[in-house]
């Protein structure tokens, strides 16, 4: 089982797994300005302020995960951009050299 997992996320695109992180990373930012406004607005008791602080602790270094997987996917994108170009300007190259 744990075979077919990896091997299903090796197919997965660098653009799509981009994407997929940016939607988390925003989806932990939307929760995180949830917990600030809900501190802010809210009268809570220490426990409840604790717990909040807690969460807003671990939803911050979520979003700096998510920023440093993305600094790498990105990285990566660009690799495959430049292989891409390259492999494009080889072809042409042999295209207009033997034709």
């Amino acid at each position: 089982m744990s075979k077919s997992r990896t091997s299903k996320k090796e197919k997965i695109s660098v653009a799509s797994e981009i994407d997929r992180t940016e939607e988390r990373k925003l989806h932990c930012k939307n929760s995180l300005e949830r917990a600030e406004f809900r501190q802010r607005k809210e009268q809570l008791s220490d426990n409840d302020r604790l717990a909040l602080e807690d969460e807003m602790i671990i939803l911050n270094e979520r979003i700096q995960k998510y920023e440093k997987e993305l600094q790498v996917l990105r990285g990566e994108n660009r690799k495959n951009m430049i292989l891409s170009v390259a492999l494009l300007a080889i072809s042409a190259l042999f295209y207009y050299a033997f034709i």
